[in-house]
């Protein structure tokens, strides 16, 4: 299997995502990690709360993946991303391409995150000090 697609309650791990797409035939290995940063527009971000319809969210990852597996040499591919509350610092989503060579692990990645943050039924709650807002976790 080529593919690791989860969504999942818990802390997500940067460093067994790596591992897992490493492989002796990969010359590129491309990770976006995102992370929840203390401010949006200026205004302090005391944290953020996401929410996911899963079995759809889960079926949008995988058509990325199919996607990015059509479009590019891409030996393994993972897609992880968190729900629930996630303290500053904390990490939501963590996209790691493995290929032959850098630019099309480069290419596939950015496009995963990209494509991610536009189609996947994922939701974000930001919580400021004085007040709270849903946005969609893309753009």
């Amino acid at each position: 299997m080529n593919t690791q697609i989860e969504i999942l309650a818990q802390p997500l791990n940067i460093q067994s995502c790596i591992d897992w797409v490493m492989s002796p035939q990969s010359g590129g290995i491309d990770v976006f990690i995102g992370t929840v940063r203390d401010a949006t527009k200026g205004k302090p971000v005391v944290r953020l709360e996401f929410e996911a319809y899963e079995p759809m969210a889960l079926k949008e990852m995988h058509k990325i993946a199919e996607q990015a597996f059509e479009k590019w040499p891409v030996q393994k591919l993972l897609i992880h991303h968190r729900t629930g509350v996630l303290e500053v610092g904390e990490v939501p989503v963590i996209i790691a391409v493995s290929c032959a060579h850098r630019d099309a692990a480069f290419e596939a990645c950015r496009y995963i995150i990209d494509t991610l943050k536009q189609t996947v039924p994922i939701w974000k709650k930001e919580i400021f000090e004085n007040g709270e807002v849903w946005v969609a976790a893309h753009p």
